[in-house]
């Protein structure tokens, strides 16, 4: 490993080194006047390729950074309304003057056409007419044809391959993260272009003194002033009757801008994760984050398929939400948001699971068939309320988030020819405050944050009857070995007695803190102070009724009313700290580096389990970031931290919990509180060249975590039922990993394609049922994506994708090498356009999975038929959906922690047909 990180930071730096060279100075008419927005472009001779590029300023003045091995290179001076110069220059620095001529040309004829993909500075604006095809009808269709960008089921825009730190429509930020509603539903004719803002720092304070390495998106509309929106009416034919309505009306103005949302189907779309925040902006801004439950107690879930959602989502979704933003003062430098969305969704899904146990030295091989039909149900309402100030002379921002959930669960699950009903309730109440703020002062910025979070989580879960569970637990005897399977058996409950286990955890977390910034000649450095408390109380109970095990008569069945499956258990951590940020950056570097020292307090403390536990421990976590750009379209960056994490409350109850039907969970009370410390690096070369509509991107990272508690899970491979617990023993982890990307738009033919390969290796120390192993897994990836809009009658889009997993457990008797799970994925869609306003779909999912002996090949095919009304700009569509009438998937799973594969089948939903009408609100 030591070798790779020597050969990447040796290709690291030559690639700065290596031959660069600036040139620079200043290009004024014949009577001495600066030319502004002038473009001076370095090729090599004889090659029509551009090497790097500069725009004059308004003085004039230009610096182009250039990388090259010719001894001689062309410079080209261009200029409205003036005499273009060429002249072959050294390659070497140098300072150059130009005067140029002025040249009068008449014009006859003019035909204006705008530039595909135009760059200034850090802004590459991309016209979304040069990428759209007939068949697209959203902003999310069209980003996903341009070069450098990736557009998920959610909406979530990739970057380069990075997820974007912020989503603007007109220099707005309207929905704080949560922007996938605005990309699935913006209808593209109201765009004018997109634009990347690349090394984004969205605190105005901060930009050109504080780095960011994460890109913005900004959509620039045609009208400062737009009424629009997407709306859609469907109707299905099936069992039950289908639905599908979405209605997105939305206003973009000067002051204020607003966004109404409800969607409502039963058709296996899922609409409901769009109000997800998936942009987080800037530490500095506060904290951002979805609200969550605290789900420890789960049913038994039955699996689903890697395919597409609309492949097996039984769904009954209504999904509302409403986003609003307007300025306060005169200046527009206020703004106030509020964010509101409610979920009301049931699902249904449905597998059968076939888990096969390699043998062991001390255990048979086994064979466990299990089934389960689940109905989840979701209830759920956000608000949020937002004052902003973002000014070059002041930030402000306080968010308030209230969230609240009513879910449920229920399951019926088979086990080796038990049948088990299980229930959860799961309601949930969540409070957050986050307040940051940049006070200027004289030459420096003072900035103050506070984050206060509060959250009520109630969990029941119950088993009905109980003797469904047969469940390994030790003995009730004193133990010689805890660790030895033979001190468990497994307890039987009695015919026809419920389980039930109750579950409640309430918790405050808080974070406070203060810095001062001192900035001089590119460089700031920012002392800061901070203080952190949280606070966990977690009560549970277990009630059951076990009997006699005839195997084992000397031993009494466990009494559920002991202490022993309760809980009663507070968890504190206190966290002061005190860091220095150091950040630096100019026309070719960015640097950031963090300096933190935290004086950890944590103390676990349960009189009923006799728990008392505590820790007080100092550590130094920096991290850093350093990305250098040359030679016009070229960045280089290298990344690394330390990091140093403490077990939380999950690591620290002595009760045995019934985490799901499948087996108790239970930490030692004697283990100390668990220490994580990992330690992480990360190099990426970048280039992004809009002139020849070029990008690629490569990465590599590795990681080496060390821990102080391995998990030794107890299996009773007759059943499938397990036992988690936790051994005080020292393990490592160890990973590494590569991944590339290059992708090129091909104007003359109208073709975006991109190719992928990602490589990943993790060797890491396991334990199962007493035998301890080494684990060693391989993962290999790669994939190509391809959209063409060349002729006027066809468009396509395909993507396709291969995985390879290799494991390997070293040390498990009999167990070596399992199979290798080779996987194949590709997704066809082409349109035709046989006559005017008149389109023809035709989608192709295909999956495939094998392991060497056994193969399972998954396709999937839709066919539509689309009129456009052309003049109201509306769409009949009718589609049919899973012509082939697949109703189950087929797949096969290593499960590397229990030296077992695994062989699925999942329900999926069956062949239906939909007709739908889509419009544009104006």
């Amino acid at each position: 490993m030591k070798g790779k990180i020597y050969l990447f930071l040796m290709i690291f730096f030559s690639a700065i080194v290596f031959a660069q060279k600036t040139v620079s100075g200043k290009i004024t008419d014949e009577d001495g006047i600066a030319i502004p927005s002038a473009s001076v472009t370095i090729e090599e001779p004889g090659k029509d390729a551009i090497l790097a590029y500069g725009i004059t300023n308004s003085k004039g003045e230009y610096k182009v950074t250039f990388t090259s091995a010719e001894s001689n290179v062309d410079l080209k001076v261009k200029a409205f309304n003036q005499k273009p110069i060429i002249k072959q220059i050294s390659n070497s620095d140098q300072t150059l003057t130009f005067k140029m001529q002025s040249e009068a040309t008449e014009i006859k004829e003019v035909q204006l056409k705008t530039k595909m993909i135009t760059s200034r500075g850090d802004t590459i604006a991309y016209d979304l007419k040069a990428f759209d095809s007939k068949s697209d009808r959203t902003l999310a269709d069209v980003m996903k044809k341009i070069p450098g960008i990736e557009v998920n089921a959610d909406g979530s825009i990739l970057y380069q391959g990075n997820a974007i730190n912020k989503f603007y429509v007109n220099g707005k930020d309207l929905m704080e993260g949560g922007y996938g509603t605005i990309n699935n539903s913006l209808p593209k004719d109201a765009v004018q272009k997109v634009e990347v803002l690349e090394n984004h720092q969205p605190v105005k304070m901060l930009q050109g003194k504080i780095p960011s390495d994460a890109a913005a998106i900004n959509i620039k509309l045609k009208n400062s002033v737009t009424m629009t929106g997407r709306g859609e009416v469907g109707t299905g034919f099936g069992d039950p009757w289908l639905w599908n309505v979405k209605l997105t009306p939305m206003f973009f103005g000067q002051k204020s801008q607003w966004v109404a949302n409800y969607k409502t189907n039963n058709m296996g779309e899922q609409v409901e994760n769009e109000g997800n925040i998936i942009g987080f902006g800037s530490s500095w801004e506060g904290r951002r984050g979805n609200a969550a439950q605290n789900d420890w107690l789960n049913v038994e879930n039955a699996n689903t398929p890697n395919l597409p959602v609309r492949r097996y989502l039984f769904n009954n979704v209504h999904y509302l939400s409403a986003n609003y933003l307007t300025n306060i003062d005169n200046k527009k430098e206020w703004e106030f948001k509020a964010n509101a969305n409610y979920t009301n969704n049931s699902v249904e899904r449905e597998d059968n699971v076939q888990t096969v146990y390699a043998p062991t030295q001390d255990q048979a091989g086994s064979t466990i068939t299990t089934s389960t039909r689940n109905n989840f149900y979701t209830d759920k309402l956000k608000g949020e309320l937002i004052f902003t100030k973002n000014a070059k002379k002041g930030f402000f921002k306080n968010t308030t988030t209230f969230s609240q959930f009513w879910n449920a669960d229920r399951a019926v699950a088979t086990r080796v020819g038990r049948i088990g009903d299980q229930s959860l309730q799961s309601p949930t109440s969540s409070f957050q405050n986050s307040l940051s703020t940049i006070i200027p002062w004289k030459e420096k910025m003072v900035n103050l944050k506070s984050y206060i979070n509060y959250q009520d989580d109630n969990q029941t879960l119950s088993i009905s009857p109980a003797n469904y569970l047969q469940l390994p637990l030790p003995y009730l005897l004193p133990k010689t070995n805890p660790t030895d399977p033979d001190q468990y058996a497994t307890i039987n409950f009695a015919p026809g007695t419920r389980a039930v286990q109750d579950f409640r955890i309430k918790t405050l977390d808080t974070s406070h803190s203060a810095n001062i910034s001192f900035t001089k000649k590119g460089w700031t450095f920012t002392p800061e102070v901070g203080f952190d408390y949280s606070t966990n109380k977690l009560n549970t109970n277990f009630d059951g009724l076990a009997v006699q095990d005839p195997l084992i008569p000397t031993v009494a069945p466990p009494d559920f009313a002991s202490s022993l499956y309760e809980n009663n258990l507070e968890f504190t951590e206190i966290v002061p700290s005190a860091s220095l940020g150091i950040n630096y950056k100019n026309d070719a570097w960015s640097l950031f580096a963090n300096l933190p020292v935290n004086f950890n307090s944590i103390k676990a403390q349960d009189d009923v389990r006799g728990v008392s536990k505590s820790l007080s421990k100092t550590t130094f976590t920096p991290n850093a970031f350093v990305q250098y750009n040359f030679a016009s379209f070229w960045k280089a960056s290298l990344t690394g931290n330390i990091s140093n994490n403490f077990g939380d409350i999950q690591t620290a109850y002595a009760g045995y919990m019934l985490l799901s039907p499948a087996g108790f969970n239970v930490m030692d009370a004697n283990n100390p509180i668990p220490e994580i410390n990992t330690k992480t690096a990360g190099s990426r070369i970048e280039y992004r060249n809009p002139l020849n509509n070029l990008f690629f991107n490569l990465n590599y990272r590795i990681s080496d975590t060390k821990r102080n508690l391995l998990s030794s899970p107890v299996l009773d491979p007759t059943t499938g039922f397990t036992l988690i617990q936790y051994r005080n023993q020292d393990n490592t982890s160890t990973s590494n990993s590569f991944s590339g990307e290059i992708g090129k738009y091909f104007p003359k033919f109208k073709t975006n394609l991109s190719v992928n390969y990602r490589n990943s290796d993790t060797v890491s120390d396991a334990f199962f049922n007493n035998i301890q192993y080494e684990s060693q897994n391989n993962n290999q990836s790669y994939g190509l994506k391809f959209n063409n809009t060349y002729f006027s009658w066809m468009s396509i889009d395909y993507n396709v994708s291969f995985s390879r997993n290799k494991q390997e457990n070293v040390g498990l008797p009999n167990g070596g090498r399992l199979a290798t799970n080779k996987g194949f994925n590709h997704n066809l869609a082409a349109f035709l356009y046989p006559l005017e306003n008149h389109t023809i779909g035709f989608a192709w999912d295909q999956v495939n999975s094998s392991d060497g002996t056994r193969k399972f090949d998954n396709a999937f095919f839709d066919l539509s038929y689309q009129f456009s009304w052309a003049k109201k700009k509306i769409d009949f569509e009718l589609k049919w959906m899973n012509i082939a009438n697949r109703k189950v998937f087929e797949t096969y799973d290593i499960l590397a922690s229990q030296n077992a594969v695994r062989y699925t089948t999942m329900q999926l939903r069956p062949s239906q047909v939909m007709f739908t009408v889509k419009f544009n609100f104006k």
